[in-house]
C-alpha cells in the first residue's frame, strides 16, 4: 500500500503534545520540527489525524518538492506539477506561502508566482482557469521555500483543525480550542478522566475548556462537528474511506459517553454562562456539563464532585487584552489560592497565565510549568497538587473482610478503584439488562494497584486477589486489599458477609483447580435460565467460569439430535447447556471425583438425570485411548497444566495438545465438530502438525462484554474433519 508524507502545524509550545497524539494514532515516522510533527502513512493516516487531532492547526499532504534558487525557476517547478490530478480548472484556489533562508522573502510574491504556474497550466490545457478565494476556497495550497529546497503540500484541512465548528459564539478573550486541548493534556486530564475524576473551571467564559474536557474524557472525535475539510474537494478524496472512519468515530462517541464524569464551568458573567450554553449545545453534549454562575469568592466543590475529586483548570485574566488595573488582578489570583487551598484539597490544579508574577499569589508550590502561548502572548500552564489536610470522614465504611470484628480506614487513593468499577457497572448495565446477566466479572486488575479480580455472582461477591510482584512490599499490597475488601459492600449495596477473597497465584505446573480450603460456602445461581451450584470458598475458581458463558450459549445451539463429549468437564456446566439443546446423549468425562460428583448434581438441579446422560472419573487422554463410541460434538477445555500421581499423565497443553486433539478427532463423527479451548495466554497452535484437519480461531466471538478488556482469558477453536481424510484421521 502507497505512503505518503504528511506534516501536522502546531502553536508554539505545543507540538510535543501533538507529537503524543499522532503516536497514539498510530501513525509512522513521527518526527518534531520546529514548526510541527512529520509522519508518514496512507490517505486514511491523513484522513484519521485531520478528525482526531485535538491540538493540531493543519494536517498537510506533500504533493511534490524541487530546488529553485529564483523567482522563475520556482514558477517552472510549480507548473511542472500535474494540477489537473488534484483540481478541477473551475475549482477555487488559495495559496500560503512561506520561505526561511531563501531568496524569495515577500510571502506575498512567493505566493502569486505560484498562483500564476498554476493558473497559467490550466489556462493552457483548458483554456478555463481557477478562481482565487482566499476565504473560503476549494483547494488550499501550501508552499514552502527553505533555502533551494521547494516543499508543496495540500492543505487536508481547509480551515485551521481548531475550528472544531461548536464555538459560534466567543466570550471575552477565549483561547483557542486546540490551545484549551493541549492545556488539558498536559494537565493529566484524560488520566484523571479514565479514573473518573471530576473537573471544574471556576471561570470558563465561553466555555471552551469544560467542552474540551468532556470531548476528551468521552473520546469525541474532535473533527466530527465540522462539515468542511480541505480535501473534499481534492480530486483524489476518497469518500467512501472518510465515511467508514466517521461511522468509526460516531459508533466510539455513543459507546464513550457514558464515560464523561461531572464537568462544571462557572462565571460570574451570565452572558458567558449563556454562550457556553450555547456552545455545549451545539457541541452535542447537552446534560453532560453543568454550567453556572457564581462569584470566585463562593468557589467550592459542586455536590456532583463531592466523591470525585479531579482536575481545577483555570484561565484567569492577566493584563493583556482584558485592562483592569494591577490591584484588581492581584486581588483576583490572591482569593483564587485561598479558595484552591481552602476547598479544593487532593484536586489536581493547573493556571494558565501570561503573568506568572501574579501566579505567586496562589502562595502555593508548583509541582511543574509549562510554558506555552495564547497567540503571541507567551504565558506559562502552572501546575499544582492541592494537599490533603483534611482527614476523610469514613463513617460507616464496612469492615474489611479478611478482619472480622475489625473496622479499616481505606486510604484516600481508592478512589481510583471505587470510580473504575462504578464506570465498569455503568458500562455493562444495558447489556447484563438486555441479556438477563446476573452473574458477571465487574473488574480485572484495572488499576495495577489494586490488582484482583471481582466477580458478582447475583448477591455474592468473589474476590481474586492476584499475587503482588516481589517488588511491592507485603504491607503496602496487604494495605491495598484491606482498602478493596472496605469499600466493595458500599459498591455492590450488598453486606460484607457477602464478599469471599481468595489469593489467585500464578500456576506453575501445579493442578489449577486445587482445594483452596476445607470449608465451603455453596450456593444456587441462575445463568440463562440454568441453575448451577458454586463453592465461593472452597477452591479457587468457583465452579462457573463467567469466561466461557458464550461458549456454553454456542454448545446449547449445536447440540439438538448430536451425541456430546465434554472432555475434562469439570462442574458439567457446558454438559448442563448440551442437554438443554436437545443433545441425544452426554458423556462427561474428568479425573476429579468431587467434579463428578459436582457435574451430575448440577444436570439433576436443571432435571437431567436420566440414562442418556454418562459421567466417568478418568484421565481424559487415557478415557480417550479406550473409548470405542462416536461423537457428534466434543468439547475439549483442558487445563493449562495437571498433575496426577503418574508422571505419564501430567498434562501441559502447549506440548500435548496436539496429541490431544488427535485424540478427540478420532472419537469425532463425520460431519462433527470439536470446541477446543483452554486459557493458556500464550498458546500457539500447531497447525502443521494439524494440517489435515480445518481449524478456525473463534476467539473473538466468544469473549462476552464483561471480558472485553482481557481478550486473552482464554482462546477457542471450532476443529473438522476434511472430507477426504477422514478415514486417515481415523486410522492413526
Amino acid at each position: 500500500m502507497e505512503t505518503y508524507q504528511f506534516f501536522a502545524s502546531a502553536p508554539k509550545g505545543i507540538i510535543p503534545v501533538l507529537a503524543g497524539e499522532l503516536k497514539a494514532l498510530g501513525l509512522d515516522r513521527v518526527k518534531q520540527t520546529w514548526a510541527g510533527v512529520s509522519f508518514t502513512g496512507t490517505f486514511e493516516s491523513g484522513y484519521r489525524a485531520c478528525l482526531w487531532l485535538r491540538t493540531a492547526n493543519r494536517v498537510f499532504l506533500q504533493i511534490a518538492s524541487f530546488e529553485a534558487d529564483s523567482a522563475s525557476t520556482l514558477y517552472d517547478g510549480i507548473k511542472n506539477i500535474d494540477w489537473s490530478a488534484h483540481m478541477m480548472p473551475d475549482n477555487t484556489l488559495a495559496i500560503d506561502f512561506n520561505s526561511d533562508l531563501a531568496v524569495i522573502k515577500h510571502t506575498h510574491f512567493g505566493a502569486l508566482k505560484v498562483k500564476d504556474a498554476i493558473v497559467d497550466q490550466f489556462r493552457e490545457k483548458y483554456s478555463i482557469r481557477p478562481s482565487i478565494d482566499t476565504l473560503t476556497p476549494d483547494i488550499r495550497i501550501n508552499v514552502y521555500m527553505n533555502g533551494r529546497l521547494v516543499t508543496v503540500s495540500l492543505d487536508l484541512s481547509g480551515e485551521s483543525l481548531h475550528k472544531r465548528g461548536y464555538r459560534s459564539e466567543k466570550g471575552l478573550a477565549p483561547i483557542k480550542e486546540n490551545l484549551a486541548a493541549a492545556i488539558l493534556i498536559k494537565s493529566g486530564w484524560p488520566e484523571i478522566a479514565e479514573r473518573g475524576g471530576g473537573f471544574i473551571d471556576p471561570m470558563c467564559g465561553s466555555g471552551t475548556l469544560p467542552i474540551e474536557a468532556a470531548m476528551i474524557a468521552g473520546q469525541m472525535a474532535p473533527g466530527l462537528l465540522r462539515e468542511q475539510f480541505g480535501f473534499m474537494h481534492w480530486r483524489q478524496h476518497q469518500p467512501d474511506l472518510w465515511e467508514r472512519l466517521v461511522s468509526e468515530a460516531e459508533e466510539r462517541e455513543i459507546e464513550h459517553r457514558q464515560d464523561i464524569g461531572p464537568i462544571i464551568g462557572y462565571d460570574r458573567d451570565p452572558a458567558a454562562i449563556k454562550v457556553a450554553i450555547s456552545n455545549l449545545e451545539r457541541a452535542g453534549l447537552h446534560g453532560l456539563i453543568h454550567f453556572e454562575k457564581r462569584e470566585l469568592s463562593e468557589l467550592i466543590p459542586h455536590k456532583k464532585t463531592i466523591d470525585n475529586p479531579g482536575l481545577i483548570v483555570v484561565n484567569p485574566p492577566y493584563g493583556e487584552r482584558m485592562g483592569g488595573d494591577a490591584y484588581r488582578l492581584k486581588d483576583l489570583y490572591g482569593l483564587l489560592g485561598k479558595r484552591l487551598r481552602g476547598h479544593f484539597l487532593r484536586w489536581h490544579a493547573a493556571l494558565f497565565t501570561g503573568n506568572p508574577k501574579l501566579a505567586e499569589l496562589i502562595k502555593s508550590t508548583p509541582e511543574r510549568t509549562d510554558h506555552l502561548y495564547n497567540g503571541s502572548i507567551p504565558c506559562e500552564l502552572i501546575q499544582y497538587n492541592i494537599p490533603n489536610e483534611q482527614a476523610v470522614d469514613t463513617a460507616g465504611r464496612p469492615e474489611a473482610v479478611n478482619q472480622p470484628g475489625s473496622v479499616h480506614t481505606p486510604s484516600d487513593e481508592v478512589g481510583m478503584f471505587i470510580n473504575r468499577v462504578k464506570k465498569n457497572l455503568r458500562r455493562l448495565a444495558s447489556w447484563r439488562k438486555a441479556n438477563n446477566v446476573t452473574c458477571f466479572r465487574a473488574y480485572d486488575k484495572d488499576v495495577p494497584e489494586y490488582a484482583v479480580a471481582i466477580d458478582v455472582y447475583e448477591k455474592w461477591i468473589h474476590v481474586q486477589e492476584y499475587r503482588s510482584p516481589d517488588t511491592i512490599p507485603y504491607d503496602v499490597a496487604q494495605k491495598r486489599l484491606n482498602d478493596i475488601l472496605a469499600v466493595i459492600p458500599s459498591i455492590f449495596n450488598l453486606p460484607h458477609e457477602n464478599v469471599f477473597l481468595k489469593q489467585r497465584k500464578v500456576q506453575k505446573q501445579l493442578n489449577q483447580y486445587e482445594k483452596h480450603t476445607e470449608e465451603g460456602k455453596k450456593v444456587l445461581i441462575d445463568e440463562a435460565g440454568l441453575k448451577f451450584e458454586i463453592d465461593l470458598k472452597s477452591y479457587i475458581d468457583t465452579g462457573l467460569f463467567l469466561d466461557h458463558r458464550m461458549t456454553r450459549a454456542m454448545i446449547g445451539c449445536m447440540a439438538a439430535g448430536r451425541r456430546f463429549l465434554n472432555l475434562f468437564s469439570y462442574t458439567g456446566t457446558a454438559t448442563v447447556y448440551a442437554s438443554r439443546g436437545g443433545a441425544n446423549t452426554t458423556t462427561s468425562v474428568d479425573k476429579s471425583n468431587t467434579y463428578t460428583r459436582w457435574a451430575k448434581k448440577n444436570m439433576a438441579i436443571n432435571g437431567f438425570d436420566n440414562k442418556n446422560h454418562s459421567f466417568y472419573s478418568a484421565d481424559c487422554l487415557s478415557w480417550m485411548q479406550h473409548e470405542k463410541s462416536m461423537y457428534d460434538l466434543i468439547f475439549l477445555d483442558p487445563p493449562t497444566f495437571s498433575n496426577t500421581k503418574k508422571a505419564d499423565l501430567n498434562l501441559d497443553i502447549q506440548k500435548d495438545h496436539v496429541e490431544m486433539i488427535k485424540a478427540a478427532v478420532n472419537l469425532l463423527a463425520d460431519g462433527g465438530t470439536i470446541i477446543f479451548s483452554n486459557n493458556f495466554r500464550r498458546f500457539k497452535m500447531d497447525h502443521a502438525a494439524l494440517k489435515d484437519l480445518l481449524i478456525e480461531d473463534i476467539t473473538a466471538s466468544t469473549i462476552p462484554p464483561d471480558f472485553e478488556r482481557n481478550p486473552k482469558i482464554h482462546n477457542c477453536w471450532l476443529i473438522r474433519k476434511r472430507d477426504n481424510t477422514s478415514a486417515a484421521v481415523k486410522g492413526r
